[in-house]
């Protein structure tokens, strides 16, 4: 057996890191929004980080294990409770069988992520096992789920009781500050327009998905008008539509489009990203990509470190 979902929640979905090596062909990566949270839980529990994981919105699933399970959350605080006893994200926990999580209120953050040591063992597609909402495929036949889904998943008794340190969880917040990289259209904005997207706050609108976050706030503009080849995006492309506004591209972000992009979130921080909601702003901090990469290889190197204390932790038990 493993879990079932006993109250859907509004939008609760499985994923992993993605699907990659597809876009060629037109295939988003799909994935987990927050790859930070997602990959710390999974390497806590001793599974290995591409595992996948049910990624939550507000209001919340409740879920019942069918196992004794090891488990842990990451992402956004909901207010998590085992059978009425408060717990907290970062750090691995164990249920009883016949246990129910349920998710009081939301404390912070907009996706929440719950993994389960050993993974669970659903459906498949192109090497990933993340939901594509519009394809219909991965995860629990290509859907969010429903009340009455079971996953499997191993039964698992707790072995250890391991905490995520703070220099690993992403320092989240409502009006963060997002460092970017130059997009190849960058050079083509006004003085006054690199200015404001350089200084301004942005809101994140209501028009907001998966897919990308649109903003709104001082129209930016072009040196000229141009017309542009539709090109490759990634997940934090910054891109300029023609009404002056922004959107950043998210997990389910289309594989090319011909807007211009003017910048990139860095792999760092988008995870910050992924949990901003409706009314929260943003300001952008450009960097250099050798300064990017120093920042994500700084958290890499403090994730390696993390796994191998958890391996060690484990063999303990």
């Amino acid at each position: 057996m493993g879990i079932m979902i006993r109250k859907p929640g509004i939008l609760t979905t499985v994923q992993d890191l993605g699907r990659t090596g597809f876009r060629r062909f037109g295939i988003n990566p799909n994935g987990v929004m927050d790859t930070a949270a997602a990959r710390t839980i999974n390497i806590a529990l001793g599974n290995d980080e591409n595992a996948a994981v049910l990624e939550m919105h507000f209001p919340a699933p409740e879920i019942e294990f069918h196992n004794h399970t090891t488990f842990a959350l990451g992402g956004a605080d909901f207010g998590a409770e085992v059978d009425g006893k408060a717990i907290s994200n970062w750090r691995t926990v164990d249920a009883k069988k016949g246990a129910v999580l349920r998710f009081r209120s939301k404390v912070s953050g907009n996706r929440a992520y719950l993994a389960v040591k050993g993974g669970f063992d659903v459906d498949g597609w192109l090497g990933s096992k993340s939901t594509n909402l519009v394809a219909g495929v991965g995860g629990v036949s290509g859907r969010a789920l429903a009340a009455g889904d079971v996953l499997e998943c191993e039964g698992s008794k707790g072995e250890s009781n391991i905490s995520i340190g703070r220099s690993l969880i992403p320092r989240y917040s409502r009006f963060p500050t997002l460092r970017i990289v130059a997009g190849a259209e960058f050079a083509l904005l006004t003085a006054i327009s690199e200015r404001s997207l350089l200084s301004e706050m942005f809101d994140l609108t209501k028009d907001s998905n998966r897919m990308g976050f649109r903003l709104s706030g001082e129209p930016l503009h072009l040196l000229h008008d141009i017309e542009l080849v539709s090109s490759g995006t990634a997940f934090g492309t910054l891109q300029l539509l023609p009404d002056g506004q922004m959107i950043i591209l998210m997990a389910d972000h289309q594989t090319s489009g011909g807007y211009p992009r003017v910048g990139n979130v860095i792999s760092a921080d988008l995870p910050v990203a992924a949990q901003l909601g409706p009314n929260d702003r943003v300001a952008f901090k450009l960097v250099s990509v050798a300064d990017a990469q120093e920042i994500q290889m700084e958290f890499e190197r403090e994730l390696a470190v993390f796994k191998v204390g958890c391996r060690f932790r484990q063999h303990e038990y």
